[in-house]
Protein backbone atom coordinates (compact mmCIF):
# COMPACT_ATOMS: atom_id res chain seq x y z
CA UNK A 1 0.00 0.00 0.00
CA UNK A 2 1.49 3.33 -1.05
CA UNK A 3 2.43 5.59 1.82
CA UNK A 4 0.68 8.95 1.74
CA UNK A 5 3.13 11.83 1.38
CA UNK A 6 2.11 14.94 3.28
CA UNK A 7 2.81 18.07 1.27
CA UNK A 8 5.02 20.58 3.06
CA UNK A 9 3.62 24.09 3.53
CA UNK A 10 5.08 26.80 1.33
CA UNK A 11 7.91 28.67 3.06
CA UNK A 12 7.83 32.42 3.33
CA UNK A 13 10.30 35.15 4.20
CA UNK A 14 8.97 38.36 5.74
CA UNK A 15 10.62 41.64 4.70
CA UNK A 16 10.11 45.23 5.85
CA UNK A 17 11.66 48.67 5.57
CA UNK A 18 11.63 50.61 8.85
CA UNK A 19 11.02 54.24 7.98
CA UNK A 20 11.91 57.19 10.24
CA UNK A 21 9.25 57.70 12.88
CA UNK A 22 8.40 54.00 13.13
CA UNK A 23 9.56 52.64 16.48
CA UNK A 24 11.03 49.17 16.99
CA UNK A 25 7.88 48.18 18.91
CA UNK A 26 5.59 49.34 16.08
CA UNK A 27 7.73 47.54 13.52
CA UNK A 28 7.68 44.27 15.46
CA UNK A 29 3.90 44.51 15.96
CA UNK A 30 3.41 44.98 12.23
CA UNK A 31 5.75 42.08 11.39
CA UNK A 32 3.98 39.84 13.90
CA UNK A 33 0.69 40.67 12.22
CA UNK A 34 2.14 39.86 8.80
CA UNK A 35 3.37 36.51 10.13
CA UNK A 36 -0.17 35.80 11.35
CA UNK A 37 -1.52 36.71 7.91
CA UNK A 38 1.02 34.30 6.43
CA UNK A 39 -0.16 31.57 8.79
CA UNK A 40 -3.75 32.18 7.69
CA UNK A 41 -2.62 31.55 4.10
CA UNK A 42 -0.87 28.36 5.16
CA UNK A 43 2.71 29.63 4.87
CA UNK A 44 5.54 28.63 7.17
CA UNK A 45 7.62 31.74 7.95
CA UNK A 46 11.32 30.77 7.86
CA UNK A 47 13.03 34.16 8.02
CA UNK A 48 12.69 37.91 8.55
CA UNK A 49 14.66 40.70 6.87
CA UNK A 50 14.41 44.33 7.94
CA UNK A 51 16.24 47.45 6.87
CA UNK A 52 16.25 51.01 8.20
CA UNK A 53 15.93 53.56 5.39
CA UNK A 54 14.74 57.12 4.95
CA UNK A 55 12.37 55.89 2.22
CA UNK A 56 11.68 52.85 0.05
CA UNK A 57 14.13 52.02 -2.73
CA UNK A 58 12.33 53.23 -5.86
CA UNK A 59 13.57 50.28 -7.90
CA UNK A 60 12.90 47.30 -5.64
CA UNK A 61 11.70 48.48 -2.17
CA UNK A 62 14.80 47.24 -0.27
CA UNK A 63 18.36 48.43 -0.83
CA UNK A 64 20.75 46.52 -3.12
CA UNK A 65 22.75 45.00 -0.24
CA UNK A 66 19.66 43.68 1.52
CA UNK A 67 18.35 42.24 -1.74
CA UNK A 68 21.63 40.40 -2.25
CA UNK A 69 21.50 39.09 1.32
CA UNK A 70 17.98 37.80 0.75
CA UNK A 71 19.01 36.16 -2.53
CA UNK A 72 21.81 34.27 -0.80
CA UNK A 73 19.40 33.16 1.92
CA UNK A 74 16.80 31.98 -0.58
CA UNK A 75 19.41 30.14 -2.69
CA UNK A 76 20.93 28.64 0.47
CA UNK A 77 24.34 30.11 -0.41
CA UNK A 78 27.14 30.75 2.12
CA UNK A 79 28.08 34.35 2.85
CA UNK A 80 30.63 35.45 0.21
CA UNK A 81 32.91 38.47 0.30
CA UNK A 82 32.74 39.43 -3.36
CA UNK A 83 32.40 42.97 -4.64
CA UNK A 84 29.51 43.69 -7.00
CA UNK A 85 31.89 44.23 -9.94
CA UNK A 86 33.96 41.11 -9.39
CA UNK A 87 33.68 38.49 -12.18
CA UNK A 88 33.50 35.84 -9.44
CA UNK A 89 30.64 37.57 -7.58
CA UNK A 90 27.41 35.61 -7.22
CA UNK A 91 25.02 35.89 -10.14
CA UNK A 92 22.47 37.60 -7.92
CA UNK A 93 24.90 40.53 -7.41
CA UNK A 94 25.75 40.90 -11.06
CA UNK A 95 22.08 40.77 -12.00
CA UNK A 96 21.41 43.89 -9.90
CA UNK A 97 23.06 46.01 -12.59
CA UNK A 98 20.76 44.77 -15.35
CA UNK A 99 17.27 45.88 -16.16
CA UNK A 100 14.17 45.23 -18.24
CA UNK A 101 13.78 42.16 -20.41
CA UNK A 102 17.44 41.10 -19.97
CA UNK A 103 17.01 40.84 -16.20
CA UNK A 104 13.67 39.06 -16.58
CA UNK A 105 15.15 36.48 -18.97
CA UNK A 106 18.22 35.83 -16.79
CA UNK A 107 16.13 35.61 -13.63
CA UNK A 108 13.82 33.06 -15.24
CA UNK A 109 16.86 30.94 -16.14
CA UNK A 110 18.60 31.23 -12.77
CA UNK A 111 15.81 31.40 -10.17
CA UNK A 112 16.61 29.57 -6.98
CA UNK A 113 16.31 25.79 -7.36
CA UNK A 114 12.89 24.86 -5.88
CA UNK A 115 14.38 21.63 -4.53
CA UNK A 116 17.15 23.29 -2.54
CA UNK A 117 16.02 26.85 -1.84
CA UNK A 118 14.98 27.91 1.66
CA UNK A 119 11.94 29.99 0.74
CA UNK A 120 9.21 30.06 -1.90
CA UNK A 121 7.79 33.54 -1.45
CA UNK A 122 8.77 36.96 -0.07
CA UNK A 123 6.06 38.76 1.93
CA UNK A 124 6.59 42.53 1.99
CA UNK A 125 5.07 44.49 4.88
CA UNK A 126 3.91 47.42 2.73
CA UNK A 127 2.01 47.96 -0.48
CA UNK A 128 4.62 48.37 -3.22
CA UNK A 129 4.37 49.32 -6.87
CA UNK A 130 4.17 46.69 -9.63
CA UNK A 131 7.68 47.57 -10.83
CA UNK A 132 9.15 47.32 -7.31
CA UNK A 133 7.52 43.91 -6.84
CA UNK A 134 8.74 42.66 -10.20
CA UNK A 135 12.31 43.89 -9.69
CA UNK A 136 12.47 42.40 -6.19
CA UNK A 137 11.16 39.09 -7.56
CA UNK A 138 13.82 39.06 -10.27
CA UNK A 139 16.70 39.86 -7.93
CA UNK A 140 15.73 37.62 -5.01
CA UNK A 141 14.68 34.69 -7.18
CA UNK A 142 11.19 33.86 -5.93
CA UNK A 143 7.64 35.16 -5.90
CA UNK A 144 6.87 38.44 -4.09
CA UNK A 145 3.56 39.30 -2.40
CA UNK A 146 3.05 42.70 -0.81
CA UNK A 147 0.81 43.23 2.22
CA UNK A 148 -2.18 44.21 0.07
CA UNK A 149 -1.88 41.11 -2.07
CA UNK A 150 -1.67 38.90 1.04
CA UNK A 151 -4.87 40.41 2.46
CA UNK A 152 -6.67 40.14 -0.88
CA UNK A 153 -5.68 36.47 -1.17
CA UNK A 154 -7.03 35.74 2.32
CA UNK A 155 -10.30 37.50 1.49
CA UNK A 156 -10.50 35.55 -1.78
CA UNK A 157 -10.09 32.20 0.00
CA UNK A 158 -12.48 32.98 2.87
CA UNK A 159 -15.35 34.69 1.05
CA UNK A 160 -18.43 32.45 1.10
CA UNK A 161 -21.53 34.44 0.18
CA UNK A 162 -22.22 35.67 -3.34
CA UNK A 163 -21.93 39.30 -2.18
CA UNK A 164 -18.58 38.79 -0.42
CA UNK A 165 -17.11 36.91 -3.40
CA UNK A 166 -18.18 39.67 -5.79
CA UNK A 167 -16.77 42.39 -3.54
CA UNK A 168 -13.44 40.60 -3.18
CA UNK A 169 -13.18 39.98 -6.92
CA UNK A 170 -13.65 43.70 -7.65
CA UNK A 171 -10.80 44.56 -5.28
CA UNK A 172 -8.54 41.84 -6.75
CA UNK A 173 -9.21 42.97 -10.32
CA UNK A 174 -8.49 46.59 -9.37
CA UNK A 175 -5.19 45.44 -7.85
CA UNK A 176 -4.27 43.39 -10.93
CA UNK A 177 -4.90 46.05 -13.58
CA UNK A 178 -1.72 48.16 -13.06
CA UNK A 179 0.32 44.95 -12.75
CA UNK A 180 -0.76 43.93 -16.24
CA UNK A 181 0.73 47.18 -17.53
CA UNK A 182 3.99 46.36 -15.75
CA UNK A 183 4.00 42.86 -17.27
CA UNK A 184 3.54 44.38 -20.72
CA UNK A 185 6.50 46.74 -20.17
CA UNK A 186 8.71 43.84 -19.13
CA UNK A 187 7.73 41.83 -22.20
CA UNK A 188 10.66 43.45 -24.02
CA UNK A 189 11.05 44.59 -27.64
CA UNK A 190 9.07 41.62 -29.00
CA UNK A 191 6.02 42.57 -26.98
CA UNK A 192 6.25 46.17 -28.16
CA UNK A 193 6.96 45.58 -31.87
CA UNK A 194 4.56 47.10 -34.37
CA UNK A 195 2.04 44.77 -35.95
CA UNK A 196 1.02 45.65 -39.52
CA UNK A 197 0.68 49.15 -40.94
CA UNK A 198 0.23 51.59 -38.05
CA UNK A 199 -0.65 48.70 -35.72
CA UNK A 200 0.35 48.24 -32.09
CA UNK A 201 2.67 45.56 -30.82
CA UNK A 202 1.19 42.14 -30.03
CA UNK A 203 2.10 42.40 -26.35
CA UNK A 204 0.64 45.90 -26.02
CA UNK A 205 -2.56 44.92 -27.80
CA UNK A 206 -2.95 41.80 -25.67
CA UNK A 207 -2.39 43.79 -22.48
CA UNK A 208 -4.99 46.38 -23.50
CA UNK A 209 -7.44 43.57 -24.26
CA UNK A 210 -6.88 42.11 -20.79
CA UNK A 211 -7.42 45.51 -19.18
CA UNK A 212 -10.67 45.96 -21.14
CA UNK A 213 -11.84 42.55 -19.93
CA UNK A 214 -11.07 43.60 -16.35
CA UNK A 215 -13.04 46.84 -16.75
CA UNK A 216 -16.01 44.93 -18.20
CA UNK A 217 -15.90 42.33 -15.44
CA UNK A 218 -15.76 45.02 -12.72
CA UNK A 219 -18.80 46.73 -14.29
CA UNK A 220 -20.71 43.40 -14.28
CA UNK A 221 -19.82 42.73 -10.64
CA UNK A 222 -20.84 46.24 -9.59
CA UNK A 223 -24.24 45.73 -11.23
CA UNK A 224 -24.62 42.42 -9.33
CA UNK A 225 -23.71 44.09 -6.03
CA UNK A 226 -26.18 46.93 -6.68
CA UNK A 227 -28.95 44.38 -7.25
CA UNK A 228 -27.96 42.49 -4.09
CA UNK A 229 -27.90 45.76 -2.12
CA UNK A 230 -31.49 46.51 -3.15
CA UNK A 231 -32.53 43.00 -2.09
CA UNK A 232 -30.65 43.27 1.21
CA UNK A 233 -32.20 46.68 2.02
CA UNK A 234 -35.68 45.30 1.29
CA UNK A 235 -35.08 42.35 3.62
CA UNK A 236 -33.68 44.66 6.29
CA UNK A 237 -36.70 46.98 6.05
CA UNK A 238 -39.09 44.04 6.44
CA UNK A 239 -37.09 42.78 9.42
CA UNK A 240 -37.20 46.22 11.03
CA UNK A 241 -40.97 46.46 10.53
CA UNK A 242 -41.43 43.11 12.27
CA UNK A 243 -38.85 43.45 15.01
CA UNK A 244 -38.18 47.13 15.61
CA UNK A 245 -34.85 48.92 15.41
CA UNK A 246 -32.93 47.30 18.28
CA UNK A 247 -29.76 46.30 16.45
CA UNK A 248 -26.22 45.76 17.68
CA UNK A 249 -23.17 45.40 15.40
CA UNK A 250 -19.90 43.85 16.54
CA UNK A 251 -16.98 45.76 15.04
CA UNK A 252 -13.25 45.74 15.66
CA UNK A 253 -9.85 44.51 14.65
CA UNK A 254 -9.57 41.11 13.01
CA UNK A 255 -9.12 38.22 15.47
CA UNK A 256 -10.26 40.31 18.46
CA UNK A 257 -12.78 37.60 19.33
CA UNK A 258 -15.93 39.03 17.69
CA UNK A 259 -17.20 35.67 16.42
CA UNK A 260 -16.63 33.99 19.79
CA UNK A 261 -18.53 36.85 21.43
CA UNK A 262 -21.28 36.55 18.81
CA UNK A 263 -21.70 32.88 19.62
CA UNK A 264 -21.77 33.59 23.37
CA UNK A 265 -24.36 36.38 23.08
CA UNK A 266 -26.71 34.62 20.68
CA UNK A 267 -26.14 30.91 21.25
CA UNK A 268 -25.59 30.51 17.50
CA UNK A 269 -23.16 28.25 15.69
CA UNK A 270 -20.96 30.78 13.89
CA UNK A 271 -17.44 30.08 12.67
CA UNK A 272 -14.80 30.59 15.36
CA UNK A 273 -11.14 30.24 14.34
CA UNK A 274 -7.83 31.58 15.63
CA UNK A 275 -7.03 33.17 12.29
CA UNK A 276 -7.08 36.66 10.86
CA UNK A 277 -10.20 37.32 8.77
CA UNK A 278 -11.99 34.09 9.70
CA UNK A 279 -15.26 36.04 9.20
CA UNK A 280 -16.01 37.94 5.99
CA UNK A 281 -19.77 37.57 5.68
CA UNK A 282 -22.17 39.39 7.97
CA UNK A 283 -24.14 37.09 10.28
CA UNK A 284 -27.31 38.31 12.05
CA UNK A 285 -28.77 36.51 15.09
CA UNK A 286 -31.10 37.42 17.96
CA UNK A 287 -29.69 38.17 21.40
CA UNK A 288 -30.28 35.16 23.67
CA UNK A 289 -31.96 34.89 26.10
CA UNK A 290 -34.35 37.18 24.24
CA UNK A 291 -35.17 40.54 25.77
CA UNK A 292 -37.66 43.36 25.31
CA UNK A 293 -37.22 44.89 22.88
CA UNK A 294 -35.90 41.97 20.80
CA UNK A 295 -32.27 42.73 19.92
CA UNK A 296 -30.56 41.60 16.72
CA UNK A 297 -26.77 41.16 16.82
CA UNK A 298 -24.60 41.21 13.67
CA UNK A 299 -20.98 40.13 13.28
CA UNK A 300 -18.95 42.06 10.68
CA UNK A 301 -15.68 41.67 8.83
CA UNK A 302 -12.65 42.60 10.93
CA UNK A 303 -10.40 45.58 10.26
CA UNK A 304 -6.63 45.66 10.00
CA UNK A 305 -3.80 48.16 9.64
CA UNK A 306 -3.47 49.36 6.05
CA UNK A 307 -6.64 47.57 4.96
CA UNK A 308 -6.67 48.14 1.18
CA UNK A 309 -8.91 51.08 0.34
CA UNK A 310 -10.61 49.12 -2.46
CA UNK A 311 -11.60 46.45 0.05
CA UNK A 312 -13.14 49.02 2.39
CA UNK A 313 -15.04 50.48 -0.57
CA UNK A 314 -16.11 47.04 -1.79
CA UNK A 315 -17.34 45.95 1.63
CA UNK A 316 -19.29 49.13 2.35
CA UNK A 317 -22.57 47.34 1.63
CA UNK A 318 -21.65 44.61 4.12
CA UNK A 319 -20.50 47.18 6.67
CA UNK A 320 -23.84 48.98 6.44
CA UNK A 321 -24.82 46.73 9.35
CA UNK A 322 -22.51 48.96 11.41
CA UNK A 323 -23.73 52.23 9.89
CA UNK A 324 -27.40 51.40 10.46
CA UNK A 325 -27.01 49.78 13.89
CA UNK A 326 -28.44 51.37 17.04
CA UNK A 327 -25.35 50.38 19.03
CA UNK A 328 -21.80 49.31 18.18
CA UNK A 329 -19.84 46.91 20.37
CA UNK A 330 -16.24 47.86 19.56
CA UNK A 331 -14.40 44.64 20.42
CA UNK A 332 -10.71 44.98 21.32
CA UNK A 333 -8.15 42.29 22.17
CA UNK A 334 -7.21 43.17 25.76
CA UNK A 335 -4.24 40.78 25.64
CA UNK A 336 -2.57 42.64 22.77
CA UNK A 337 0.07 45.13 24.03
CA UNK A 338 -0.65 47.19 20.90
CA UNK A 339 -4.41 47.43 21.52
CA UNK A 340 -4.31 51.23 21.09
CA UNK A 341 -3.25 50.69 17.47
CA UNK A 342 -6.29 48.42 17.07
CA UNK A 343 -8.52 51.15 18.48
CA UNK A 344 -7.10 53.75 16.11
CA UNK A 345 -7.48 51.54 13.02
CA UNK A 346 -11.10 50.66 13.84
CA UNK A 347 -11.97 54.31 14.54
CA UNK A 348 -10.46 55.28 11.16
CA UNK A 349 -12.47 52.67 9.23
CA UNK A 350 -15.68 53.59 11.06
CA UNK A 351 -15.12 57.21 10.05
CA UNK A 352 -14.54 56.12 6.46
CA UNK A 353 -17.85 54.24 6.28
CA UNK A 354 -19.78 57.02 8.08
CA UNK A 355 -20.43 55.17 11.35
CA UNK A 356 -18.50 57.46 13.69
CA UNK A 357 -21.68 58.93 15.22
CA UNK A 358 -23.30 55.58 16.15
CA UNK A 359 -23.36 55.04 19.97
CA UNK A 360 -20.50 52.75 20.97
CA UNK A 361 -19.41 50.57 23.89
CA UNK A 362 -15.78 49.47 24.02
CA UNK A 363 -15.53 45.80 24.91
CA UNK A 364 -12.04 44.64 25.91
CA UNK A 365 -12.19 40.92 25.23
CA UNK A 366 -9.68 38.11 25.94
CA UNK A 367 -8.76 39.41 29.40
CA UNK A 368 -8.27 35.74 30.35
CA UNK A 369 -5.27 35.66 27.98
CA UNK A 370 -3.37 38.26 30.04
CA UNK A 371 -1.14 36.12 32.27
CA UNK A 372 -2.17 35.11 35.79
CA UNK A 373 -4.94 36.57 37.97
CA UNK A 374 -2.74 39.41 39.22
CA UNK A 375 -1.74 40.42 35.68
CA UNK A 376 -5.38 40.31 34.58
CA UNK A 377 -6.45 42.52 37.49
CA UNK A 378 -3.70 45.04 36.72
CA UNK A 379 -4.62 45.18 33.02
CA UNK A 380 -8.33 45.58 33.86
CA UNK A 381 -7.59 48.44 36.28
CA UNK A 382 -5.48 50.18 33.62
CA UNK A 383 -8.20 49.81 30.96
CA UNK A 384 -10.95 51.08 33.26
CA UNK A 385 -8.83 54.08 34.21
CA UNK A 386 -8.30 54.97 30.54
CA UNK A 387 -11.81 54.08 29.35
CA UNK A 388 -14.25 54.47 32.30
CA UNK A 389 -17.33 53.22 30.43
CA UNK A 390 -15.69 50.16 28.91
CA UNK A 391 -16.53 46.49 29.51
CA UNK A 392 -13.58 44.20 30.34
CA UNK A 393 -14.35 40.53 29.89
CA UNK A 394 -13.71 37.13 28.36
CA UNK A 395 -16.25 35.76 25.89
CA UNK A 396 -15.45 32.32 27.35
CA UNK A 397 -16.72 33.22 30.84
CA UNK A 398 -20.48 32.86 31.30
CA UNK A 399 -20.63 35.49 34.06
CA UNK A 400 -18.84 38.05 31.87
CA UNK A 401 -21.19 37.35 28.96
CA UNK A 402 -24.22 37.74 31.25
CA UNK A 403 -22.94 41.14 32.40
CA UNK A 404 -22.48 42.32 28.80
CA UNK A 405 -25.95 41.00 28.00
CA UNK A 406 -27.32 43.18 30.83
CA UNK A 407 -25.42 46.23 29.53
CA UNK A 408 -26.95 45.76 26.07
CA UNK A 409 -30.44 45.34 27.53
CA UNK A 410 -30.01 48.47 29.66
CA UNK A 411 -29.02 50.50 26.58
CA UNK A 412 -32.19 49.55 24.71
CA UNK A 413 -34.48 49.75 27.73
CA UNK A 414 -33.53 53.27 28.81
CA UNK A 415 -36.24 54.78 26.59
CA UNK A 416 -38.94 52.24 27.46
CA UNK A 417 -42.10 53.27 29.26
CA UNK A 418 -44.26 51.46 31.80
CA UNK A 419 -48.02 51.26 31.43
CA UNK A 420 -51.14 49.45 32.67
CA UNK A 421 -53.14 47.47 30.14
CA UNK A 422 -56.51 45.79 30.65
CA UNK A 423 -57.29 42.79 28.46
CA UNK A 424 -60.98 41.75 28.54
CA UNK A 425 -61.74 38.04 28.33
CA UNK A 426 -63.20 38.74 24.88
CA UNK A 427 -59.80 39.99 23.60
CA UNK A 428 -57.50 37.27 24.89
CA UNK A 429 -56.14 36.75 21.36
CA UNK A 430 -53.93 39.81 22.04
CA UNK A 431 -52.26 38.11 25.01
CA UNK A 432 -49.52 36.61 22.82
CA UNK A 433 -48.79 40.00 21.24
CA UNK A 434 -48.37 41.60 24.68
CA UNK A 435 -45.87 38.97 25.81
CA UNK A 436 -44.02 39.06 22.46
CA UNK A 437 -43.50 42.83 22.44
CA UNK A 438 -43.42 43.90 26.08
CA UNK A 439 -41.86 42.84 29.36
CA UNK A 440 -44.73 41.85 31.63
CA UNK A 441 -43.93 43.15 35.13
CA UNK A 442 -47.17 42.13 36.81
CA UNK A 443 -50.27 40.15 35.85
CA UNK A 444 -53.55 39.69 37.76
CA UNK A 445 -57.01 38.51 36.74
CA UNK A 446 -60.53 39.34 37.86
CA UNK A 447 -64.04 38.55 36.68
CA UNK A 448 -63.82 40.89 33.66
CA UNK A 449 -60.35 40.09 32.29
CA UNK A 450 -56.61 40.41 32.91
CA UNK A 451 -54.70 43.45 34.19
CA UNK A 452 -51.08 43.82 33.03
CA UNK A 453 -48.29 46.11 34.16
CA UNK A 454 -45.89 46.19 31.16
CA UNK A 455 -42.67 47.84 30.00
CA UNK A 456 -42.10 48.42 26.31
CA UNK A 457 -41.24 50.85 23.53
CA UNK A 458 -43.60 53.86 23.43
CA UNK A 459 -44.88 53.07 19.91
CA UNK A 460 -45.54 49.43 20.84
CA UNK A 461 -47.34 50.25 24.09
CA UNK A 462 -49.44 52.99 22.48
CA UNK A 463 -50.33 50.66 19.61
CA UNK A 464 -51.62 48.06 22.06
CA UNK A 465 -53.62 50.73 23.88
CA UNK A 466 -55.28 51.75 20.61
CA UNK A 467 -56.17 48.14 19.81
CA UNK A 468 -57.74 47.79 23.26
CA UNK A 469 -59.56 51.12 22.98
CA UNK A 470 -57.80 52.54 26.04
CA UNK A 471 -56.67 56.12 26.48
CA UNK A 472 -53.00 56.99 26.98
Amino acid sequence: MAKEVKEKPARAVVAAVQLPGVSDVELEASLTELRELAKTLGFEVVGTFTQKRDNFDTAAYLGVGKRQEMRRFVENEPELAHGPDSPSAPGSVRRAAKSGAARAKEAAQSAADPNTRRADVILVDHEISPSQARNLEIEVGCEVMDRTMVILEIFHRHARSRAARAQVEIARLGYMAPRLREAAKLAGPKGRQRSGVGGRGAGEAHSELDRQKIRNRIAELQQEITAMDVERKTQRARRQERQGLARVALVGYTNAGKSTLMRALTGSEVLVADKLFATLDTTVRALYPESVPRVLVSDTVGFIKNLPHDLVASFKSTLEEAVEASLLLHVVDASDPGFERQLAVTDEVLREIGAQAVPRIRVFNKIDCVGDAAAQAAREALLRAQYPDCVVMSARREDDVAKLHAVIQAFFQKDLIEADLFLPWSAQQLRGEIFANCAVLEERADGEGTHFRVRGEPDTVNGLREQLGQSR
